[in-house]
Formats: structure tokens, sequence, C-alpha cells
């Protein structure tokens, strides 16, 4: 018993382990209960380590900052990893309505906040506060301090502003879970076919492939290299299986064709349609069913030698007549053309005579070994990066100081990029899915606990005493109207995807428990795509309007 005492009372290493772990596993499990069907999801995180915090069982603030610095990190990479390659086609069809109703959001509660402190509501430091808190943007917070130090404002006045920001932050997460609950109920959303609509929407306008068997009819082919077939150059057809007189061979570039010889063709059905209309006619008989040599296998791509090659420049395929059919990315399968550049992970369809694909296997690596092995010198190398980009001061015009990304939108915009390069020479950026998803989870757990343990310890104080009701209030408005507003009015009017309009209404308050909530909540992660959309812009205007109202509101709350 002494022992417990002592760890859970003397400041170490070993009290701050316990007490982290203590607030993620009973705030995950404070999480996963529900009330008709609504539970609190990873924010249940955050009101565990609240307890924990007014109970005084917390390490002590430096500590605190780094461990949620460093789990916001590690959630905003990871999660940037895993949204990148459909992040780029969202935002180029997308990404305008999503960012205007964003911009939308961010102006209503600046609005409103700005209303209440020209009323006399709440004083300016208090309602720059409420406005960071309610809108969980720790930047803005950080940016309206410095406004106040340059406005030469009493020393108590970044005090106030921190306490209103820390009466204001908890329902600033739980107003957007309410909001994102009002809209499913209002709507009766059917969560499950928005869910496959949005991640269907997410993939690329690839049509998938299809296989034929066609017989040599038109007597134009005669004689004619395979290779030199009209409408198959340039194509994504491609010419897997030969046969002639009932004997299936591996297809071969410099094969003459005759009449009534049998080809099996693999590619998007447009093209092959006018491949049909070109050799012939389909044939009676499928050549993948007929007894040969000819095999099939699906190989893994894990050599870095190979990675960022053309398909047409491995000099392995044509030594042994191996033929790429189809190739499989992100859980999307395409027919490849010949400068199809492989990546890391890619399942390459090869189809051909035993030997050969064993050759070619051991060429591209078809280790799963080394799929479900995680490259840690290039994660931290991106997270280097990251913090190194959100770093870079921006200089925007009418501002006195620069605007930064910060640690939340440099690591998640730098993870985004590596995402589309897949590798940098041997450098491999691809993290595997249950690593990715292991580490998400732990750095937005992380991040909760210790944004619930550092306010715990003075938010029911402030809560209960003077103001704090009313200034709970007045946070909750600012949070829960501009979102109720502009995700009725999305939903209705734009027939926002509702996973897509939860990633809209996190993202427009920079929030990543509420997008770890929504994913939860849908099962996916295509919310994640419309978050990052939308969040390095509405990070500036976060920052940018807080320093605004204070410059502009000043004078007003100091009489002049």
């Amino acid at each position: 018993m002494d022992t417990l005492t002592s760890l859970l009372t003397q400041e170490s290493v070993a009290r701050t382990v316990v007490l982290l772990a203590a607030a993620g596993a009973f705030g995950t499990a404070l999480g996963k209960l529900k009330v008709r069907g609504v539970g609190l999801g990873v924010a249940g995180v955050l009101f565990a380590g609240l307890v924990l915090g007014h109970l005084k069982l917390a390490p002590n603030h430096e500590v605190l900052d780094f461990v949620r610095e460093f789990g916001l990190i590690l959630f905003v990479y990871t999660l940037g990893l895993q949204i990148g390659p459909g992040f780029f086609s969202s935002l180029r069809e997308r990404g305008l309505a999503l960012n205007l109703f964003a911009a939308s959001i961010v102006l209503g509660g600046s609005l409103l906040a700005a209303a209440l402190i020209v009323t006399q509501r709440v004083p300016l430091p208090a309602g720059i506060g409420l406005l960071s808190g309610a809108t969980t943007n720790t930047p803005s917070l950080a940016a309206a301090g410095e406004a106040f130090k340059q406005m030469g404002a009493a020393p108590d006045a970044t005090a106030i502003q921190g306490l209103a920001y820390a009466v204001a932050y908890p329902f600033g997460i739980l107003g957007i879970i309410i909001a994102m609950v009002v809209v499913r109920k209002l709507f009766r959303v059917d969560v499950a076919r928005e869910v496959r609509e949005a991640e269907s929407a997410l993939r690329p306008n690839t049509p998938p492939p299809t296989g034929r068997s066609l017989e040599v009819r038109n007597a134009n082919l005669v004689g004619r290299r395979i290779d030199a077939i009209p409408s198959l150059r340039g194509s994504r057809v491609v010419v897997s299986r030969f046969s002639r007189g009932g004997v299936v061979d591996v297809a071969r570039p410099e094969t003459e064709l005759a009449l009534g010889d049998v080809l099996h063709v693999v590619g998007p059905e447009e093209e092959v349609d006018a491949l049909r209309v070109v050799v012939g006619a389909e044939a009676g008989v499928d050549l993948k069913a007929l007894p040969g040599r000819v095999t099939n296998r699906r190989l893994l791509v894990t050599k870095v030698a190979v990675l960022g090659k053309p398909l047409g420049d491995l000099d392995v395929l044509a030594q042994h007549s191996v033929v790429i059919t189809r190739v499989t990315r992100n859980a999307l399968e395409f027919s490849p053309s010949p400068g199809f550049k492989v990546q890391f992970g890619d399942i390459l369809m090869a189809v051909g005579e035993e030997p050969g694909i064993d050759a070619v296997a051991a060429a591209v690596g078809n280790s799963t070994k080394a799929l479900d092995h995680p490259h840690p010198i290039p994660f931290f190398l991106g997270i280097v990066l990251g913090v190194v980009v959100g770093s870079i001061p921006l200089a925007i015009p009418g501002l006195p100081a620069a605007v930064k990304l910060g640690l939340a939108g440099g690591p998640l915009l730098v993870a985004i990029f590596l995402s589309r390069l897949a590798n940098t020479g041997s450098l491999v950026w691809h993290l595997p899915p249950s690593a990715n998803f292991m580490l998400r989870e732990m750095g937005i757990t992380l991040f909760l606990a210790a944004v619930g343990m550092k306010s715990g310890e003075r938010f029911v104080g402030v809560l209960l005493g003077g103001d704090g009701l009313a200034w709970l209030g007045w946070g909750a408005a600012v949070t829960i109207i501009p979102l109720l507003v502009v995700g009725l009015v999305a939903r209705a009017w734009k027939k926002l995807n509702y996973p897509e309009l939860c990633g809209l209404l996190a993202g427009s308050m920079t929030d990543p428990p509420a997008l770890a909530f929504s994913q939860q909540s849908t099962g996916s992660d295509a919310p994640a795509v419309a978050y990052a959309a939308v969040y390095p812009l509405v990070m500036l205007l976060r920052v940018f309007t807080a320093q605004l109202l204070v410059f502009l509101l000043w004078r007003v709350a100091s009489g002049g």
C-alpha cells in the first residue's frame, strides 16, 4: 500500500506513465459506453483526464505539454499518411465548397464572440479565450496572447484568457460531436450506405479490368506480331495468353498471328471491346480454364531496387516472358500501362510459366514480412520535416506577427505529400495499416489525456465560481450555433455526404478528437479527407481572426 501511495504522490517517470495509461484505459472504456446508440468515443479520454486533474493526480505541466504535443504529432502524421492517396482528387472535386462552408463556420463563431464582447457580456480577454476554447484551437489562443502583449494589456489578461479557454474547451469537443449526432438524427442518415458512397467517391475514376478470350478472324492481322495489333498500342489492354491448335502459351510480343489463334486479353472493358472489333470475335473457349504450363500469381512489390520504375523498364518481365495484367493499389484494382510506376505494397498479377514468375517474384521482392515491417527511419524523418514545415513563419498582410501551421498542420501536410511520393530512393514512406492505426490511437489518447489533466485542476473551480457557468454557456453557443447552421445548410442544400460533413465539422474546428470520433462512428477514414481539405485554410483563419478581434475590439473594450 505504501508503494502505491508513493507512486501516486511522488513525481517520477513511473508516476507519469501510470497516470497517462490509466487515463487512456479508463477513458477508452468510458467512450465505449453508449446511451441510445451514442457514445463519447475517444473523447472519453478527455473526461478521464479532467477527473484525474481535478483530483490533483497529474504530472507537472512541462511533462503534460510535451505529451500533449507529441501525441498530437503522432496522430496527425499517421492520419496524413492514411488519407494522402485520396486527398488530392477529393480536393480538386469538392475542395472549394468544403472550404467555403468551413470559412462560414469560422466567421460565424468569430461574429458571436465579437457580439459577446461588444455587448459587454464578457470582457475582451475572456471573449477571445472562449472563442479559442469553443473552437478547440490552441494556436489562436497563443496568437491572441501575443496580440494582447502588443496592445499593452494587463498581465492578468492572458490568465483570464486561459481560464475562459479551459472552461469552453471540453464542450468545444463535445459540441462538435453533438452537431454530428443532430445532423444524423434529423436527416435519418443511413451511415453504412453513405460510407460506401463516400469511399467509392474517394477512389480514382479508374475502370476495373476485365478479361476475355478473342479469336483472330481478321485476315489483315495474319502475319502481324502481337505487339503490332492496331488499337493495342497506347491502350491499357494486355495480351496475357496465346493459343494455337489448342496449345496454351504465354503471349509474346514477337509472336506472329494466324487465323484461328485465340488471345486472352485483360484491360478496361471499353478498350477490350474496341480490340475485339479489330481482332474478330469472342472465342468460345476460356484460355484460363485450359490446361497448360501458363499460370498466374499475385506478387507483392517490396524490394527497394524496383520502386519508382515503370513496368516497361523491368527487364525481368521480358527476359522470362511474364506479363503483368492487373495491379492492386490501396484496395483499387486496375489495368497498368507500360509507363506505370510501381510503389511499395503494390500487388502485381503476373502471368507466365512457373520458373519465369519465380524470377519476377525474386526481382520485385514478394515478401509479406517486408510489407508488415515498418520503416522507422523515414517515419521519424517525416516527423522532423513536418515539425520544420510547421515552424516556418508565414507573413500575412495586415497582421503584426507571422502565422505558423504549428505542430498539427505541418506534420499533417508533410505526411499527405509523402504518402503520394511512396518512396524517395531507398526511403519508403509506407506505414503498415496495423502500425498506422496503433500509433494514431496512441497519439490521440496521449493528447486528450494531457489536455484533460492540465485543465482538470482548475476546471471545476472556474466553472462553479464567478462567471464560470455563464462563460460555459456562451462558449457552448459559440461552438454549437455555427456548426449546426452550416451543417444543416450543407446537408439540406448541397446534399453533402455524411462522412464528408463530419470531416468538415471537425476540420472547421481543427479538432483531432472530433475527427477520431467521426472515424469511429462511421467506421471509415472518409471524414479525414474532408478534414485535411479544410484544415490549412481554417488554421490560418482561426489565428488571423483571433488576432484581428483583439486589434479591432481593444479600443471598444477599453472605452476608447
